[in-house]
């Protein structure tokens, strides 16, 4: 079966991901990919995708939130060609794409004088948390229950747990050295006591605490002003980094990320997923009496990667980057369609009589089968597993692509529209009147 096969729809013919079981463990190439239908996707355009059987979807999975502007935007792809019939992978020196990235990247971001590229998300935070190891000489790292951030060994534990392992022992893998899964201390994320009763067990031992300033991993949890605002006085009282995983939040919520709205300035700031409207691209920010650490400046923290700086995904980030300077309605907009969903979600529920509270921020959002409050992890404890995954799926099969898994968000592109959203409401009512009356939702007290 060749790419065309793949691309073209059918009508019961062959099956892709059967044939992509035969050569891809599981037939795709991240396991989160494997949530049932549509198995396989064939085009996007816009705020939609559709799949190899030709059903079009309003896509609001956005992979992971990668996309931004809509799928295939013109501003992002007419950049990248115009890149790939210029410069292709070099590997010596700099290239103008690199230089003009970064030079963007340290004018929007408030935390940024220096920066790095990488190609994902996780070789980001890889480095964030080495550097700030090499740094202070410290072994330790907090991080919070409930946030991810990347696959990597230092931080590959306590995500969403099930409530018998929250806080506790909750690796996501085998293969993980224990030593390396005890480096890392869990803390609540809204609650600064307990980070402080960290530092008291470990003194002098905590290299950074790295945070999604708004964990949007499980949904949307909002950090108070207090919160954030302290964490970053303990952790310079205390002698540590405090690293911003700004890989959701970073360009999606604001120009310079959600430092620039919530005021609070890291050390080091991590980045990508939206700021190449999909294609692979991220990075790491900060200072340059932190940044010049790194091998390439002559410091004794290794630099490598063939693919960084890549200049196809450079010219992505340039013009993705370009356009939210250039249009700062956007930010707007969708925190408006945003406002618009989630007020439309909570208002239904009320009619409906059903214990659920729509969250988020900006163009994201997540319908917690819980009430109010949710601050952090041991509020979303209290969720209805059954009740979110049920409603992602149904919304998915009426056409509205939700991922299917408890406690992951959704995401409003600058191509989804007030119609999109009324659609979306209106399907969202009738699917919650279906499993309200299979009985998986807890009525409202």
């Amino acid at each position: 079966m060749t790419t065309a096969d793949l691309a073209r729809p059918s009508s019961g013919g062959a099956d892709p991901l059967a044939a992509a079981r035969e050569v891809i463990p599981g037939g795709v190439n991240s396991a989160t990919r494997l949530v049932g239908p549509p198995h396989a996707l064939a085009g996007a355009s816009g705020a939609y995708v559709t799949d190899t059987e030709g059903r079009r979807y309003l896509d609001y999975h956005a992979a992971f939130g990668a996309i931004l502007l809509g799928h295939a935007a013109p501003e992002v792809d007419g950049a990248v060609l115009s890149a790939i019939g210029g410069l292709d992978l070099v590997g010596w020196g700099v290239t103008a794409p690199e230089i003009e990235l970064a030079r963007l990247v340290t004018e929007v971001i408030p935390s940024a004088e220096q920066t790095i590229s990488t190609m994902s998300g996780s070789e980001a935070t890889a480095q964030a948390v080495r550097l700030s190891r090499a740094v202070t000489g410290r072994p330790l790292i907090v991080k919070f229950q409930g946030g991810f951030h990347g696959w990597h060994d230092a931080v590959a534990r306590n995500v969403i747990s099930k409530p018998e392992r929250a806080y506790g022992s909750d690796p996501l893998s085998s293969g993980i050295l224990p030593e390396a899964l005890a480096s890392t201390l869990i803390a609540e994320f809204n609650d600064l006591d307990s980070v402080r009763a960290l530092y008291e067990a470990h003194p002098d031992r905590i290299a950074a605490v790295i945070m999604e300033p708004i964990p949007h991993n499980v949904g949307a949890l909002v950090p108070t002003r207090e919160f954030a605002e302290g964490l970053r006085a303990l952790t310079a009282e205390q002698g540590s980094l405090l690293i911003f995983d700004e890989v959701i939040t970073g360009f999606r919520h604001a120009l310079g990320g959600y430092q620039e709205i919530c005021g609070v300035t890291p050390d080091l700031t991590t980045f990508g997923k939206a700021m190449g409207n999909g294609y692979p691209i991220a990075g790491l920010a900060g200072p340059r009496r932190l940044m010049e650490h790194f091998s390439s400046a002559g410091g004794d923290v290794l630099l490598a990667g063939t693919f960084n700086g890549n200049p196809v995904s450079s010219a992505a980030a340039i013009a993705t980057i370009t356009y939210l300077r250039d249009n700062p309605d956007f930010y707007e907009r969708t925190r408006a369609l945003g406002d618009r969903m989630r007020t439309g979600l909570d208002g239904i529920c009320a009619e409906l009589g059903i214990a659920a509270t729509a969250a988020g921020f900006g163009g994201v959002f997540a319908l917690y089968f819980t009430e109010s409050p949710i601050r952090g992890y041991r509020d979303l404890m209290r969720n209805n597993d059954a009740a979110y995954v049920a409603f992602h799926r149904r919304m998915t099969d009426r056409g509205f692509l939700m991922l299917p898994l408890s406690l992951k968000r959704n995401h409003i592109s600058a191509a989804h529209t007030a119609e999109d959203v009324d659609r979306t409401l209106e399907a969202a009512r009738d699917v919650l009147r279906t499993i309200r009356a299979d009985g998986l939702l807890s009525p409202a007290e």
